[in-house]
């Protein structure tokens, strides 16, 4: 859903019910909001800084799910993995163009935005109850959680 800015909002419709990847998601469309302001404002450096940070996380964040899908050993794991690679070869594409100095920041953040919704709404949706039960029966331990949690997004993340 997008508000009246451009922004867009979260729906509660899209959460998996696992707090972390949640919270991911959540961040990332920060991220791509974050990257609409600076491209309204024109402000390269930001456009830059910002561009670089929702690339950095968005690929931390497919490590961290891919992780968690393994130790929940989710069935279709492979093929989810198979699905970030080939996200993962078209984000290093734009990072190329735009060190080639393309402006490649709104496709981005329309392309980002269009392919997560639907990922989220089809593809994580598929993975979430196996990962839900696995932590709920202790097959995931918490300590396992929170110190890939903090080796990937940092302490106290």
């Amino acid at each position: 859903m997008t508000g009246e800015d451009g922004h867009w909002i979260w729906d509660p419709a899209l959460d998996t019910g696992i707090a972390e990847i949640d919270a991911q998601h959540r961040r990332i469309v920060d991220y791509i909001n974050e990257l609409g302001d600076a491209i309204g404002a024109g402000d390269g450096a930001a456009i830059a800084a910002t561009l670089h940070d929702l690339v950095d996380y968005t690929l931390t964040h497919f490590s961290f799910e891919e992780r968690l899908m393994a130790r929940a050993r989710y069935p279709a794991f492979e093929e989810h993995r198979a699905l970030h690679e080939h996200f993962q070869q078209e984000v290093r594409d734009w990072r190329e163009r735009f060190q080639r100095g393309e402006d490649v920041a709104a496709e981005v953040r329309a392309e980002l935005r269009t392919w997560l919704l639907r990922h989220i709404q089809v593809e994580d949706h598929k993975y979430a109850p196996w990962v839900r039960a696995s932590l709920e029966q202790g097959q995931i331990e918490k300590g396992w959680l929170a110190k890939t949690l903090d080796r990937l997004f940092g302490e106290g993340a």
